[in-house]
């Protein structure tokens, strides 16, 4: 059986940078990515998805981005990005290899692979990140529902919609953007429990957000400690979404009370005829193989604090909503974290 230093589980953003950190304290990390690439959930986001930091936030440690720094890069940038930054890694990367199960075995783990095969490693990366599962809520009435439901991690773009009436669920940035251009293709409502709460791209003068966000110190506070639930996040946007809210395309209303067969009612008693639901309700991290290491609370939630695990010794975490700060689960800030993690593994198997 194969022995192995540090075991990272996952080869997007989260687990390239890992492998960074990990090689500077010293180490030999081996990284195992269930998909064919290493470019993590990017490939599965929707056509027209940009990043909400400009391309001068937007980099893993070791490797700027690239060309104009004030840009949103697109999704398939970022795509290019993650497969130019794994080939740059001096790191043994494994493609094709999704982990079914770790377990504690002595003093480090066994880890069993879904194509048979097993190892051992003295130390595990969870680097899975939070947008692995989609979130599926349940919605009053959507079993009945005799139309098309379509979680937004598989929705791509809205031709296949053309003159349809849509229902996008959700009040964060994926919901506003996809039911804004739905809207431009069919007629669309944005249904959430709260109205939708803004935060202006270039406030103050037109610099960035994310300008501001790092001056204050806000992008890297460790707010994640004081987080029960990751908190409930303001749309960001450069004045057209919130405009076309504004103007009806799409429409925003409460949530609906009830659907039965292809007809949903609204708050107000209203009753119409519906083509699809869109849930825009977001994800969870995907760690369902660390289930036999009982690393999780109530809920599901991860035992760890900064992203060392507090169950499992040798066992940490990179990727993780609000797993220190506002910045965790993003380009910009999953280095830092990465880079506190590594530490740890490093002392652990110095120690032994």
């Amino acid at each position: 059986m194969e022995h192995l230093d540090v075991a990272v589980i996952g080869g997007g953003q989260s687990g390239l940078a890992a492998a960074y950190a990990l090689r500077k304290q010293g180490l030999k990390p081996v990284m195992l990515e269930a998909s064919g690439r290493t470019a993590g959930s990017w490939p599965h986001y929707y056509d027209s998805l940009t990043l909400f930091s400009p391309a001068r936030y937007g980099s893993l440690p070791g490797l700027p981005f690239g060309g104009d720094p004030e840009r949103y890069p697109h999704r398939d940038e970022v795509i290019a990005y993650l497969l130019r930054y794994a080939n740059q890694l001096d790191v043994d990367i494994r493609t094709g290899r999704r982990v079914s199960e770790v377990r504690a075995d002595g003093d480090g783990f066994a880890v069993a692979l879904e194509d048979g095969s097993r190892l051992t490693a003295r130390a595990v990366v969870a680097a899975t990140g939070g947008f692995g599962q989609p979130n599926r809520p349940a919605l009053s009435g959507l079993d009945s529902f005799n139309g098309t439901v379509l979680h937004v991690a598989d929705y791509q773009s809205p031709e296949p919609f053309a003159g349809q009436r849509i229902v996008v669920v959700g009040g964060g940035d994926s919901a506003v953007q996809v039911a804004t251009e739905l809207a431009t293709h069919a007629r669309v409502s944005l249904a959430s429990r709260a109205p939708i709460k803004w935060f202006t791209q270039r406030p103050l003068g037109g610099t960035d957000l994310h300008f501001w966000l790092k001056a204050t110190g806000l992008d890297i506070a460790p707010l994640g400690r004081l987080q029960r639930a990751p908190a409930t996040m303001a749309v960001i946007d450069d004045g057209r979404h919130k405009a076309a809210l504004a103007a009806g395309a799409p429409d925003r209303r409460p949530m609906f009370t009830g659907i039965d067969g292809s007809k949903m009612t609204w708050g107000d008693g209203t009753v119409e005829d519906i083509d699809a639901i869109v849930p825009a309700t977001g994800y969870w991290p995907d760690l369902g193989y660390l289930a036999p290491l009982d690393a999780f609370g109530g809920q599901g939630r991860r035992l760890h604090r900064d992203g060392t695990s507090l169950t499992q010794t040798g066992l940490a975490y990179v990727g993780l909503e609000w797993q220190r700060s506002l910045s965790s689960a993003s380009l910009r800030g999953v280095g830092r974290d990465a880079e506190r993690i590594a530490r740890r593994p490093a002392a652990h198997l110095a120690r032994r």
